[in-house]
């Protein structure tokens, strides 16, 4: 099997072409991210992701985890992997200096996710579940929390679950039956909790749960939900792991894919946990730790998509099989016939856009959070929160589409599960369920990031991207043209679906969701074409200057126009969807769908 190599310098590119690492860096803060320091940090855990994660990959999915009598056991050498992670300092990258992390921002730590994740997926859901718990509890939790938790679960040693569903409420948190009774200082939780990744492992000697329920007097549905600190070890008076708490793993489930992540169900029996704020305002709170994990899940998809790819190419390349069509003669490597080339191109082009979405938005995640004028943290948390959803949603459906594409450039051999192809497609499948299904996302970016506002954060980006095309117009270069024609396309689909979501959303809710999907798909082509359209002009200005890496440039030139010719071309196609009514999506009557 080939190893997995970080694409360091598309990494870098977006970093500082598109996602501008330089203005961030601005950021109060962020000064500590000057180029020399990111450059360490990305050549540091590339070597982390190859040499320790991507060995662990393929045997740790064979082995899995095992559940005995309460406990688990993560594979052979993932524990051994955990203590090099913290002994690296790689837990505390993107945590405040207060809390003893290094404070740097979510642009940095984006790649370096986006490295841990494409090495071994598995393992890297156990340290993006802790930040996100660290980041809810640092802006809700009390200071005397913050102060006994954070400084822990900061460096690695104790890691964060999020616990929210139950076998009876799926993704409806208004079901939420789990109790909280008031004892003093604390209250004793008493219920379960399914699908808790990492909720029970052998890498630490305390895990903090984070747990959504409810008192005895609280409202019903999701207004009756709060949020507390449930540890599987109280503390001692010294802060250290004292007598176990009264939440148990009762088994861990068997999956289509990650085994290697021991996915719990939860049982808590007068288990003693602390509120986090005030009662009755958990689910905002952990809508805190949720939109973290969703730009987190959408980042796998990015993840998933290049590591499949870096397959596929390197077996395209091995396979020996037809001849070529042009020169004839004898068998040639795969690589060189038309379609595998396509599907290469497919893989190739769209991680590249994904990642550059993906990147731009957790700078805007980062101005969001530390700009100095109220203006600008307002607008860049509105451009966030309308590309969450798509970042989240577009990139995971992507990245299944990616990794099936490796299977089949493997042939047969991807059905095989030696060759490692299929555990891309087994690993993938989970992304677009978890914390929020494609239709959620979807329905999200559709109800409340644009008909409940008009449509006025999405019209204010059309005008940014109309801003773009005068940007595009100046340029000779007929790749970039090619773009330019292409994004105006996506975006007048997008215009016209948007108005008709305002118009249908109030009176004809069914007309306005029932393209809810095909829009988020809409929304995530164009959002990547506007990016490759950034990175074409770009490269074709630094080629003219004979500035940089001649070659990288112009590959990034025809991945580029690739993107328009095969992917950008369907946003029409999407556009008329979205904007046909309801009747076809909702005209057969329930008995009807089984009528022979």
């Amino acid at each position: 099997m080939s190893a997995y190599v970080a694409p360091l310098k598309d990494m870098r590119f977006v970093l500082h072409e598109l996602a501008g690492l330089a203005e961030v860096a601005k950021l109060a803060g962020c000064e500590e991210a000057t180029p020399d320091t990111v450059d360490a940090i990305l050549e540091e855990a590339s070597k982390f992701a190859t040499e320790v994660l991507d060995p662990l990959n393929y045997s740790g999915d064979k082995e899995g985890s095992i559940w005995n009598d309460g406990a688990v056991r993560t594979p052979k050498g993932f524990k051994d992997a955990y203590r090099k992670y913290v002994d690296g300092g790689w837990a505390a990258l993107p945590v405040a200096s207060e809390w003893g992390g290094q404070g740097l921002p979510k642009l940095v730590a984006t790649p370096v996710e986006e490295m841990w994740c494409s090495a071994n997926m598995s393992f890297s859901l156990c340290p993006m579940l802790t930040q996100g718990a660290l980041h809810a509890l640092e802006l809700r939790g009390s200071e005397a929390l913050k102060h006994k938790f954070l400084p822990k679960m900061a460096s690695g040693h104790w890691t964060g679950t999020m616990n929210l569903t139950e076998p009876q409420a799926g993704s409806d948190l208004a079901l939420v039956k789990t109790r909280a009774v008031r004892q003093g200082d604390h209250y004793l939780i008493s219920g379960q909790k399914i699908f808790i990744t990492y909720g029970e492992h052998d890498f630490t000697d305390n895990i903090v749960h984070l747990v959504l329920a409810r008192t005895p007097d609280a409202p019903e549905g999701v207004k009756g939900i709060s949020l507390f600190v449930v540890p599987k070890f109280l503390l001692n008076a010294d802060g250290s792991p004292g007598k176990r708490n009264g939440a148990k793993c009762a088994s861990i489930e068997h999956k289509l894919g990650i085994h290697a992540s021991p996915t719990a169900v939860m049982i808590f029996e007068d288990a003693v946990g602390y509120l986090v704020g005030e009662e009755n305002r958990g689910l905002e709170y952990m809508f805190i730790m949720m939109n973290a994990a969703r730009f987190a899940v959408g980042l796998e998809g990015v993840s998933i998509g290049e590591r499949a790819f870096q397959r596929a190419f390197a077996y395209a390349r091995e396979r020996t099989q037809g001849k070529d069509l042009v020169a004839g003669g004898k068998s040639v490597p795969i690589i060189r016939h038309a379609d595998v080339r396509r599907m290469l191109m497919l893989m190739k082009s769209q991680t590249e856009a994904m990642r550059a979405l993906a990147y731009v938005a957790a700078a805007s995640l980062d101005a969001a959070l530390r700009h100095p004028d109220a203006e600008s943290r307002k607008r860049h948390q509105a451009f966030v929160d309308l590309m969450i959803p798509v970042v989240k949603g577009w990139c995971t459906e992507t990245g299944i589409e990616i990794a099936s594409l490796g299977v089949q450039v493997h042939g047969g051999m991807g059905f095989i599960e030696e060759t490692g192809a299929a555990q891309h497609l087994r690993d993938a499948r989970i992304t677009t369920i978890y914390e929020g299904t494609t239709g959620i996302q979807a329905n999200d970016l559709v109800g409340r990031k644009i008909a409940r506002e008009g449509g006025a954060t999405i019209k204010g980006w059309l005008a940014e991207l109309a801003r773009f095309d005068s940007e595009l117009a100046r340029s000779a270069n007929a790749d970039v043209q090619a773009l330019r024609v292409g994004l105006a396309a996506g975006a007048k689909g997008i215009s016209g679906c948007v108005d008709f979501i305002v118009s249908k959303a109030g009176t004809d809710p069914n007309a306005a969701f029932a393209g809810a999907v095909p829009f988020l798909k809409l929304m995530g082509i164009v959002a990547g074409g506007w990016q490759m359209a950034r990175a074409a002009l770009i490269c074709e200005k630094k080629l003219a200057a004979k500035q940089g890496d001649h070659a990288f440039q112009a590959a990034k030139l025809a991945t580029a126009r690739f993107y328009c010719d095969h992917v950008l071309v369907q946003a029409p196609g999407l556009a008329e969807t979205v904007v046909n009514d309801s009747s076809a999506v909702m005209a057969l009557s329930e008995d009807q769908f089984l009528a022979a």
